[in-house]
């Protein structure tokens, strides 16, 4: 027997009749940026789009060009959905709102581009957003997240997300320009052998923290892997397990 086939559209639908918010359409404007993203991306190598802009973001980091068409992208795409109050970007100093006649209900957040120092060294980047209902204003605690999820360019694209009815990853497929649902309720396995954190900054650390990092380094079988791009580390603790972390340190 075939196994069925379902589209990130065909999950989309179905999560909607689940949810007490309406995400169908804003889900699937961020599905085709990522598309758009994921081919530039790929012609990384052959086309104009590598190296800075210049300027930095509201962290101090360089902007690369690729970042700022994301970027750019997402900003115009969201904001002209129809479904989008106000649009919190990492790459923009100040929220972005939308013109009264076409505000929606919903405030997104994103980082456009996480590990885009990555790009020319083809390691894997990606799309981080998280969706709230414009209610409560624009700081709000986590958990009042309605939506989130990535949106991950590497080997393969994939777009993993969740409206808090369990966490669906699913694969471009570029023949036919769909997302298709390969990993379905994904759950960080119990037992992990891998920790992902940047320690160069060790010396900033906390005690705590210290003697945390070195218990893990006593266990057996336990190895570090860091990428240096949170999606994909995060992404790799997902599937295989294991724990990420971003401490807080004298730079950041």
């Amino acid at each position: 027997m075939n196994k069925k086939i379902i589209t990130l559209t065909d999950h989309l639908l179905i999560e909607n009749t689940k949810h007490e918010y309406d995400l169908t359409i804003l889900l699937h404007q961020i599905e085709n940026v990522s598309k758009i993203i994921a081919s530039h991306f790929k012609a990384s190598g052959l086309v104009d789009i590598l190296g800075n802009t210049g300027e930095t973001n509201t962290f101090g980091e360089s902007v690369q060009k690729l970042d700022d068409l994301a970027n750019t992208l997402l900003i115009d795409t969201l904001l002209a959905s129809g479904y989008v109050h106000a649009v919190i970007s990492e790459e923009v100093a100040e929220p972005l709102y939308a013109p009264k006649k076409t505000a929606g209900d919903y405030i997104v957040y994103f980082d456009p581009l996480d590990g885009s120092s990555n790009i020319d060294t083809n390691c894997p980047i990606g799309t981080i957003f998280a969706i709230y209902h414009k209610k409560d204003g624009l700081l709000q605690q986590g958990q009042k997240q309605i939506a989130a999820g990535y949106c991950i360019y590497g080997s393969s694209v994939m777009f993993v997300y969740t409206t808090g009815n369990g966490v669906n990853g699913f694969t471009l497929d570029p023949a036919i320009g769909s997302y298709l649902l390969s990993h379905p309720n994904m759950h960080i396995p119990k037992n992990g052998t891998t920790y992902s954190i940047n320690e160069a900054y060790t010396k900033s650390f906390e005690i705590a923290l210290l003697a945390y990092l070195q218990s893990l380094k006593n266990k057996k079988k336990t190895s570090l892997r860091y990428v240096g791009s949170m999606v994909a580390d995060v992404h790799r603790t997902l599937l295989k397990g294991g724990i990420f972390l971003h401490p807080k340190n004298e730079n950041r």
